[in-house]
């Protein structure tokens, strides 16, 4: 029990930095935007354009592009801050969105309320809604792990550990207050919202299968989206297994930088030393996007599009 404690914690603080310092709090690191008019020169990882399919199970499908080119937000804690910059290529390359992300480390679902800025990671000015009110967006992602350890202050307190009913409820009821203040902020044309379901949990498998259950819930009763990002860092017959390693996706094999172990016909989703994040970089001392080639984030980004790309107007 104190070992799954040790390890428990020990994934609890590298959430606090997508390959950043377990040590540097959030609140210390505003997000990176990637805005049509501000986004700065590519890294290494985002000069590598994707190929046109959008589905690791289709390589050779091209999506088609919609008809009025999207407006997306996006918005999460540290997965999403590793994503960021290859989900904004993704998108202008592939559906020539106009993108913004602003992911802060280390939050829940609260922390993007209004109503919680003395307790909360993200700033008014980045909340949500104030987004949303400000960018007009078609859509609105939202990549969130679901914090559990009682790191982030708006959630008082409440934990996975100390009472998992009081935890899903709390967290249930924020996942609503947030849906309904995103679409009350659109006003007359109301963002589409897509739940980011995600990967397997190999410290807490049960929690992460029912925060899944309840973005699933919710879509199911509102008619919002949902993207399995989860599913393509999964095995395919074990939705809920965490790996290490999975077989190379054809796209991969044909990109030999994303089929880290060809010999062995797989290629590696996460670090030795993080279970969690899908950044093949190591970690640094400001949570910042991935600045290598990664495939785990190439497989979630380009669910994430492929789900826009078929509900695009």
């Amino acid at each position: 029990m104190r070992g799954r404690w040790i390890v428990g914690a020990l994934l609890a603080g590298l959430l606090l930095g997508a390959c950043g310092d377990p040590a540097s709090g959030p609140e210390a690191s505003p997000p990176a935007r990637a805005t049509p008019e501000t986004s700065s020169t590519p890294t290494s990882t985002t000069r590598q354009r994707p190929a046109a399919s959008l589905s690791p199970d289709a390589p050779d499908a091209v999506a088609k592009a919609p008809a009025k080119a999207p407006t997306v937000l996006y918005l999460g804690d540290s997965l999403a801050m590793e994503n960021q910059k290859v989900l904004g290529d993704l998108l202008r390359d592939q559906l020539d969105a106009r993108y913004t992300s602003a992911p802060y480390s280390g939050t829940t679902l609260c922390d993007y309320l209004e109503g919680t800025a003395d307790r909360s990671l993200v700033p008014p000015a980045d909340k949500a809604a104030a987004l949303v009110r400000s960018l007009r967006p078609d859509f609105v992602v939202l990549q969130f792990w679901g914090n559990s350890w009682g790191y982030t202050p708006c959630m008082d307190g409440i934990t996975y550990d100390k009472s998992r009913k009081t935890y899903f409820e709390r967290y249930e009821a924020d996942l609503k207050r947030l849906a309904e203040q995103i679409t009350d902020a659109g006003g007359a044309q109301p963002p589409k919202i897509v739940w980011v379901l995600q990967g397997p949990d190999p410290i807490t498998p049960d929690r992460v299968r029912d925060v899944n259950a309840l973005y699933e819930e919710r879509a199911r009763a509102t008619g919002e989206l949902l993207a399995d990002a989860g599913k393509t860092v999964s095995p395919t017959s074990a939705r809920n297994t965490w790996v290490q390693y999975l077989p190379c996706t054809p796209y991969e094999h044909e990109n030999p930088a994303y089929c880290t172990q060809p010999d062995r016909d797989r290629t590696a989703l996460h670090r030795e030393d993080d279970y969690l994040h899908f950044c093949l970089a190591p970690t640094t001392s400001t949570p910042k996007p991935c600045p290598v080639r990664s495939p785990g984030i190439l497989r979630i980004t380009r669910e994430i599009t492929r789900v826009i790309a078929a509900h695009a107007g």
